[in-house]
């Protein structure tokens, strides 16, 4: 069922996806969070895929989505990156979510709360500080050697920003605490799809 349409958006924000919702039947949304955040906080009627499972099986999922599909994170980062992995897969119909859920929240938008926790990013900024100054005390105080994990990290930030990707941010994904009792298989979320079309 996938489909080709030139003039949907590559971005869209919170009040036009409301808008969206109230007069599009085939609007489908595409959460690419970890599954401890969609428990926390997701749009009302959105399915969760998350972007490692999407970027595996993008070409599956390509075909499983409908003309208007609209991929969201917490910021819109993750969800560009679906974007683009669909794209490659031949799916040029999907937008992103601006702002990411915490927009759609704002705006007023319908969702679902659960257990709180952090997001990704938040996380992977704790990670990257904590690994920065332990380094630059350790250096300091333990060895100058243990310096050189600042500028491990300094490094693989830069690596991060100039290839819109981050290590540190799905290896933290894997991690029990962002994992979720329910979160998905490929194949549920896949059979979960079927179930609307």
């Amino acid at each position: 069922m996938t489909t080709t349409v030139g003039t949907t958006p590559e971005a869209i924000d919170a009040s036009t996806l409301k808008n969206w919702q109230d007069s599009h039947d085939d609007l489908m949304i595409i959460d690419v969070r970890s599954g401890a955040e969609f428990e926390s906080l997701h749009i009302l009627g959105s399915y969760h895929v998350p972007l490692g499972m999407l970027s595996e099986h993008a070409a599956e999922f390509a075909a499983k989505l409908g003309t208007r599909v609209v991929l969201v994170c917490q910021s819109g980062n993750r969800a560009e990156q679906a974007r683009n992995k669909l794209g490659a897969a031949g799916l040029s119909a999907a937008s992103v979510l601006t702002g990411g859920v915490p927009a759609y929240e704002a705006a007023g938008g319908d969702v679902v709360r659960g257990r709180r926790v952090w997001a990704l990013e938040r996380q992977v900024r704790m990670a990257a500080g904590s690994l920065v100054l332990a380094g630059v005390l350790g250096g300091k105080f333990i060895s100058p050697k243990l310096g050189l994990v600042a500028g491990g990290i300094g490094a693989g930030l830069t690596f991060s920003a100039a290839t819109n990707s981050c290590a540190m941010g799905q290896v933290l994904s894997r991690m029990p605490w962002n994992r979720s009792a329910n979160e998905p298989t490929a194949h549920q979320a896949l059979q979960r799809l079927d179930a609307t079309a």
